[in-house]
């Protein structure tokens, strides 16, 4: 009884308060100041709401997901391929793409540096017009050739980027922010090349082998190993180039497909064109030309080396494979280190001093090495492997002083022959940890294993094949574009000009035209020196010719 009379009074106390509330529920409705205040935090938490959705849709938009388009959006292909653009992995591919064509001003830099100061403007232009002819060609049917399906030797869709879907297929990265990362990648290969042809090739003859290389024979050959459908990335498997080997063809971020098809090119054209005028060979008692500009070439140098964390850590197309992109990033910084310390000792029995040239194309050239295994191996083995590569890249220096090959820059040593070594030495010392890199992480099944780690040679074999099938290809296929270039007349300048230099000769201006390196320099709207002595001087002074 007791009870029931509490309860009582405390149900009229709460129906009393309830029209409390009520009540000032009312008047403050009545209230301008109250509303305001009312309406403010309706529109707040409305909009809390509003921004919470938003961060989770685009948070789930950047992670991604698995969705996959109709196959026949790509066509010929076999796997399923996304058609969801993920954001941060593009984001990711497209500042690795400016970061590999920052590249560009390091080899401008360095070529520049080791020629001669007469054929300066002549390499600064080179390499810009490449540029030019690359992008278009690679727009026009280059990344065709090597990116769509088509057969193991060749792509045939996407001509002009038509057709193509949203995405590179199997990655959730927009198609065109691939392009412009591949487009970087021939740019690379195409100013290799030309690194060992300096100081003695006619304008016309570069455009013209420049032509062939970017067109036609880094894509196709390149599609071999990158392709979808290439015969060396399908190597091993059922139906598909040696099907019962059981192993394919790897290179993760082109030491074959970029490094060493761009050296084989520049060892083909540096043998057809011959030495420059006046070039000794030590066998005849002299040496190499000396670098007009050390600084330069040392600066380029280190924008290289900068830029290769484009080239390398990019390559995974995957910013969510943090392990990966980490990995891959200190093996290039320690191949790079170990690679430059040793050519730095391996040259000076050599030269009795220590050597700049040489430890800068040490470095390089364990960059280069890397650039194959830098997924699959341990910071241990990028440090071996570079230093076989410093060591390799002195040796080859001399190799082609004893054969008599003029390579002014050292591009076939750190290119083609650093570039053989980083893709046989996966084979040694991929260390059985690592598979690939995928939009949402890597893959860990069936990693990579090389001989060193218990792999055996299975690895090792197939990197020597897929390598040596696409450098011997790639040095009877560019050795017969230079010597068709060189019957038509146009691969090497005239004996006159390159006596009188190639800036002057094909250009028309030096590079230091305020420095007088060059008699008679004087661009077009300048007074020559004959006029400036013959002009009266202004009333009150002397004229001074210098």
């Amino acid at each position: 009884m007791i009870f029931r009379r509490a309860n009582a009074r405390t149900n009229a106390t709460l129906s009393e308060k309830r029209v409390d509330k009520i009540e000032r529920l009312k008047l403050r409705a009545k209230d301008p100041q109250w509303r305001r205040y009312a309406y403010t935090m309706l529109i707040g938490k409305m909009a809390a709401v509003a921004i919470l959705l938003t961060v989770f849709a685009f948070f789930h938009g950047l992670i991604g997901g698995a969705a996959h388009a109709d196959p026949a959006d790509y066509p010929g292909a076999t796997v399923p391929m996304g058609n969801t653009v993920n954001a941060i992995n593009t984001t990711w591919t497209l500042v690795a793409a400016f970061l590999v064509f920052a590249m560009q001003v390091g080899f401008t830099m360095l070529e520049a540096g080791f020629c001669r100061s007469r054929e300066t403007v002549n390499v600064l232009m080179e390499c810009v017009v490449d540029t030019c002819l690359c992008g278009l060609l690679f727009y026009a049917w280059g990344y065709s050739f090597m990116f769509s399906t088509g057969n193991g030797f060749i792509g045939y869709h996407w001509f002009f980027l038509q057709n193509a879907p949203l995405t590179y297929p199997g990655t959730g990265v927009a198609l065109l922010a691939h392009w412009i990362f591949q487009f970087a990648f021939a740019d690379t290969c195409s100013t290799v090349t030309s690194g060992a042809m300096i100081g003695r090739t006619g304008w016309i003859g570069d455009l013209l082998y420049s032509f062939g290389v970017s067109g036609f024979i880094y894509p196709i050959i390149g599609h071999w190993a990158w392709g979808p459908d290439g015969f060396l990335a399908t190597m091993g498997t059922a139906g598909h180039f040696m099907p019962t080997f059981g192993q394919s063809f790897h290179d993760f971020a082109g030491s074959t497909v970029v490094h060493t098809i761009g050296g084989t090119i520049a060892l083909a054209g540096s043998i057809v064109l011959g030495p420059r005028l006046g070039r000794k060979f030590k066998r005849d008692g002299g040496g190499p030309m000396l670098p007009h500009d050390l600084v330069i070439a040392c600066s380029g140098a280190l924008i290289l080396w900068f830029g290769w964390y484009g080239f390398n850590p990019g390559s995974t197309l995957s910013a969510l494979d943090f392990n990966g992109i980490g990995r891959v990033s200190a093996n290039t910084t320690l191949a790079a280190c170990s690679a430059g310390l040793v050519a730095m000792f391996v040259a000076f029995p050599l030269t009795k001093k220590w050597d700049l040239g040489f430890t800068c194309n040490g470095f390089l050239a364990g960059l280069v090495a890397i650039t194959c295994p830098c997924y699959w191996v341990s910071p241990t083995g990028a440090v071996l492997l570079g230093a076989v590569a410093g060591a390799l890249v002195v040796g080859g220096v001399e190799l082609l002083e004893y054969l008599r090959i003029d390579d002014p820059i050292g591009a076939v040593p750190v290119h083609m022959f650093a570039g053989i070594w980083g893709t046989w030495s996966l084979g040694l010392f991929a260390c059985g940890k690592y598979n690939s890199s995928g939009p949402t992480g890597a893959t860990v099944t069936s990693p990579l294993t090389g001989l060193f780690y218990g792999g055996g040679m299975k690895l090792l074999e197939a990197q020597i094949i897929g390598n040596v099938i696409i450098t011997v290809s790639t040095f009877l296929v560019a050795l017969g574009l230079m010597y068709i270039v060189h019957k038509m007349g146009k691969l090497r300048v005239s004996h006159e000009g390159e006596l009188e230099g190639l800036d002057l000769h094909e250009h028309g201006i030096p590079a230091y035209p305020e420095y007088a390196l060059v008699p008679g320099a004087s661009p077009g709207g300048m007074l020559s020196e004959a006029a400036v002595s013959t002009t009266p001087a202004p009333a009150g002074k002397t004229s001074t010719t210098h």
